[in-house]
């Protein structure tokens, strides 16, 4: 085989979005994986039982959905289907209610009280804008979205405490919306989790909260079907350790976060961009829980089986308080915890008649701390009876999850802390490029950051396909 004239360093979904830019402008490219099996964190496997079907890293993925790069490409020939739960998300409160976030802001603000004309305002114009963004005729300018993902991100920053303070009063929205900003792994009173909060109810109200049919792998798998139909190659099993290891190539893109890319390049790095790697700074840690049930979740409220997606934690000032216990390094005993039941909306994910729960709360990076018996009690607490339909559990706690996938630094799920300075500046301000002639960072620790989006990867190789090939 001629050696390529680009090399990627890791399959997760940035990893195949470069290789892909890449190989679509006629470059020949190889993906190197470390791994038996491509796709990073968006990944499955028969995690509890035999027959159950499981994603090792993401669950639901709105952000790839609505990709601006991934919609530009022909995934549904390779196998890809997107599953869409009636309700992107629900959130059960005490006593037997919910809210659930619908298609519809009008349908999501209905249930919110005096609350509802408020948000109905915000989002209906937010979701407004977002449809017109999607549409627009420059949609194949990977700097243009990034430059405006980065103004509507300063537009909306703020603490999501903040948000919810001057919008809301009742506590089904402040409980909605602190929900959604849980997911930035930061306290609540962070400052951009207003941001994050916004997207992702925007994400939900434009295309939902969707997830392939069969498990995450499959997006991954669609991704490498279309790579290697342009020319492209994967090769798994192979641990770059040291740069100098690779063939000669015109580009090296790196799917890596900062302290990989210290292990296997760091006495290349002049002295002051290694020191600013090395004070990159990783975020709170994901506990991860996958079980086997031999029915689906038994809900209090029946609202909660329209939803693929469920935030567990109740009222804002609860998520709020364990949210800041776990960045202060002491979990409280009421977690908050994101959980997924795919198997309601896709039957191929459990043998007939059972199915599956993902979900997974925060904790201190790299701790070692057993949340099981925490978040199942959380369950319970909604689900009144849910032990006993336990079959099978798998656990994986922060370091577990690092070891199946090294950029998960510490459990961190999102390629580094996404505070405001670490937004802004990711991980320095060469972005993409990095001090060595031809390589460049294209991973998660670069922008627009965390999540199953891809355009990380893409926009490096765009930058890697101008400075590099002149196209």
């Amino acid at each position: 085989m001629a050696a390529p004239d680009a090399i990627v360093v890791g399959s997760g979904p940035n990893g195949l979005a470069a290789a892909i830019t890449l190989a679509q402008a006629g470059v020949a490219v190889q993906v190197l994986e470390a791994e038996q099996t491509i796709g990073g964190a968006v990944r499955s496997a028969e995690l509890t039982l035999p027959g159950f079907v499981h994603d090792l890293g993401s669950g639901i993925h709105p952000l790839a959905y609505d990709s601006p790069f991934f919609r530009t490409l022909p995934l549904g020939q390779h196998g890809l289907e997107w599953v869409h739960s009636p309700a992107p998300l629900a959130h059960p409160l005490d006593g037997g209610s919910s809210v659930t976030l619908e298609l519809s802001p009008d349908d999501t603000a209905a249930q919110l009280a005096a609350d509802g004309a408020r948000y109905s305002r915000i989002f209906t114009s937010a979701a407004r804008a977002w449809s017109g963004f999607l549409q627009s005729p420059r949609l194949g300018s990977a700097l243009h979205h990034a430059g405006t993902a980065a103004v509507l991100g300063l537009a909306s920053a703020g603490s999501a405490a903040g948000f919810v303070r001057r919008n809301f009063h009742h506590p089904r929205a402040q409980a909605l919306i602190a929900g959604m900003a849980a997911h930035s792994t930061l306290p609540l009173t962070k400052f951009t989790t207003a941001g994050i909060a916004i997207a992702l109810a925007t994400f939900g109200h434009v295309g939902g909260w969707p997830y392939p049919r069969g498990g995450a792998q499959k997006l991954t798998d669609a991704l490498a079907g279309y790579l290697t139909s342009l020319g492209g190659t994967i090769t798994t099993g192979v641990r770059v350790s040291d740069l100098q290891q690779l063939s000669p190539a015109r580009a090296v893109l790196l799917d890596l976060t900062p302290r990989q890319f210290l292990e296997i390049a760091g006495s290349q790095l002049p002295p002051r961009y290694a020191k600013f790697l090395r004070h990159y700074r990783y975020g709170m840690g994901a506990f991860k829980l996958d079980w086997a049930l031999s029915e689906p979740v038994p809900w209090s409220s029946p609202a909660l089986r329209r939803a693929a997606t469920v935030h567990i934690g109740g009222t804002l000032q609860q998520i709020s308080a364990y949210e800041q216990s776990a960045w202060d390094g002491k979990p409280g005993a009421e977690p908050f915890a994101i959980l997924a039941q795919h198997s309601l909306f896709d039957s191929s994910r459990a043998p007939a008649g059972r199915h599956t729960l993902w979900g997974y709360c925060h904790v201190p990076n790299g701790s070692e701390l057993d949340m099981t018996k925490a978040v199942e009690a959380q369950i319970e607490r909604f689900a009144p009876g849910f032990r006993d339909t336990i079959l099978g559990r798998s656990v994986l706690p922060p370091r577990r999850l690092q070891s199946l996938n090294a950029n998960l630094v510490g459990g961190d799920i999102m390629g580094g802390l996404q505070d405001l300075y670490q937004m802004l500046i990711r991980p320095t301000l060469r972005y993409w490029g990095t001090p060595l002639d031809g390589v460049y960072l294209c991973s998660a620790s670069t922008p627009p950051g965390g999540g199953v989006h891809g355009m990380c990867g893409h926009i490096a190789a765009r930058i890697a396909l101008k400075q590099r090939f002149r196209r």
